[in-house]
């Protein structure tokens, strides 16, 4: 049968695009194809569609569904942010104990940028390939096998990150064994001692109501309340440091990393991988973008571009300012430092502010990590049923059963420390630069090319990656026999 319509290419699809509502002169059809630098290509203006009074939009549903306003690029900003700023920030004064000052700042830097190129990659490929999550951008280049094991490391590093969240809350609030609880000190002994009890108030109080929302971009207020805590923190730590500073009442930090003994050695095999642990951010990369307004690689590209500059200047301030603070007494979590007179005015005020102030970003960080660990579960599990955001009954469950292996986890886990080593050295590097990169260099030979300078930077990425991985099971393997010793 002769037609005047000629299909759609394959990889190709359409869509509407409407400057000024539809019904405007300026809505147009385009039609998505990787082969163009943008991915778009105008086909023509729909009123020169072949319509007697244009087109009638009530009769085409199924073309154009509902209109829906997305996040601009400063929500998708903060919720980016949000995704790599958490419980790794306060970790970063540890690494720079073990790292030295030059080396610690050098591979906070070199870390942002690399992050940063990956997450293009990632976005430029996904675009490519039509993929609307991690998994499918993974599927798409590297097969099905390939996909589950990137599902499994989200699972993973998300539950840990949100373990690491809850232990940081409890010690906060109800202290530890070597440290002074927030509650301990305003209120005196009592329940609130329990830090079991402590996480499990909280978690249903604030975190369960956060936790139930079904859509990231709903997310993006709490996110730039939590983006604002961080930088709260990072100033009150960074102005205290200063202050002893001149004052000389801060002994002198160490540039280099130490090599006298076996301890030292294995401390720094084990750091590295928490360093890599700090910028992965790059599960929310593909929700982001899917809820992102207007949405193009290149509006994505500035968001990462944004967050990466935030990111790196935050984690080189904290990490500079609560070394020069506390210096061979810095522990794993740094919060916990803040327990104790700092030797300035108002010390006792600064503390409270520092502390109960990163509590509360926790809080609201937790939801939009908890987010993609959700939908991945959900993806693995309930593959080919309709989208999580319509079935409110198994947004519940899956939220309910989530939040309970999580509190459980935080009860069974000692430190942060204990679960950064173990996320940095395999899942954090594989979703920030292994899969990354193979995705670059596997999707590169069928559309897009890489540059010989992007096809340097995808093998140096997954070079490194694999190096950070070795070294990292080489230390944990060393580090727990000799404490078995």
């Amino acid at each position: 049968m002769d037609s005047n319509y000629s299909a759609i290419p394959r990889h190709q699809y359409v869509e509407l695009h409407a400057k000024d509502g539809f019904g405007s002169k300026n809505t147009s059809l385009r039609l998505i194809s990787p082969d163009n630098e943008n991915g778009y290509l105008n086909l023509q203006n729909v009123y020169d569609l072949d319509v007697e009074g244009g087109v009638d939009f009530d009769d085409l549903p199924l073309i154009f569904g509902k209109s829906e306003s997305g996040s601009g690029i400063y929500g998708a900003v903060f919720n980016l942010t949000t995704s790599i700023i958490g419980a790794g920030i306060m970790a970063l004064p540890a690494t720079m104990k073990v790292l030295g000052l030059v080396l610690g700042v050098i591979l906070i830097f070199l870390m942002g940028i690399l992050s940063e190129i990956s997450v293009e990659l990632l976005v430029r490929f996904s675009v490519q390939c039509n993929a609307s999550s991690y998994g499918e951008v993974v599927q798409a280049a590297l097969g099905r096998t390939a996909r589950i094991l990137s599902e499994i490391c989200i699972i993973v590093n998300n539950a840990g990150v949100l373990i690491v969240y809850l232990i940081i809350i409890g010690d906060v609030m109800s202290g530890s064994i070597r440290h002074l609880g927030v509650a301990d000190q305003l209120l005196g002994h009592g329940v609130w001692d329990h830090r079991k009890l402590v996480i499990l108030v909280v978690m249903v109080l604030f975190l369960a109501p956060l936790c139930y929302l079904d859509k990231i971009d709903s997310l993006s207020m709490t996110s730039a309340a939590s983006v604002a805590l961080a930088v709260l923190f990072v100033f009150v730590a960074f102005v205290i440091a200063i202050i002893k500073l001149v004052e000389g009442k801060i002994e002198a930090p160490r540039m280099a990393p130490d090599f006298g003994s076996k301890q030292a050695i294995l401390d720094l095999l084990v750091v590295i991988p928490i360093m890599s642990n700090a910028y992965v951010c790059h599960f929310n990369v593909q929700p982001i973008y899917n809820e992102l307004e207007g949405r193009s690689p290149h509006k994505m590209y500035r968001v990462g571009r944004m967050t990466t500059i935030i990111c790196v200047l935050v984690y080189a301030s904290t990490a500079i300012a609560g070394y020069l603070l506390f210096g061979k007494d810095t522990e794993s979590d740094v919060l916990t430092n803040f327990d104790k007179d700092l030797g300035i005015r108002f010390s006792t005020a600064l503390n409270y502010i520092v502390r109960i102030g990163y509590v509360f970003h926790l809080v609201l960080v937790f939801p939009v990590i908890h987010f993609s660990l959700r939908q991945t579960v959900d993806t693995l599990l309930f593959e080919g049923l309709n989208p999580l955001s319509e079935s409110k009954k198994r947004c519940t469950v899956l939220t309910v059963v989530l939040l309970g292996l999580v509190y459980l986890g935080s009860t069974m886990i000692p430190n942060i420390w204990t679960v950064f080593k173990f996320t940095g050295a395999t899942t954090a590097v594989s979703l920030g630069f292994t899969f990354p990169s193979l995705i670059a260099l596997r999707l590169s030979k069928e559309g897009s090319r890489l540059s010989h300078g992007e096809r340097f930077l995808s093998w140096l990425m997954l070079t490194l990656a694999i190096i950070v991985s070795l070294v990292g099971v080489i230390g944990n393997i060393y580090s727990i026999q000799s404490q078995s010793e």
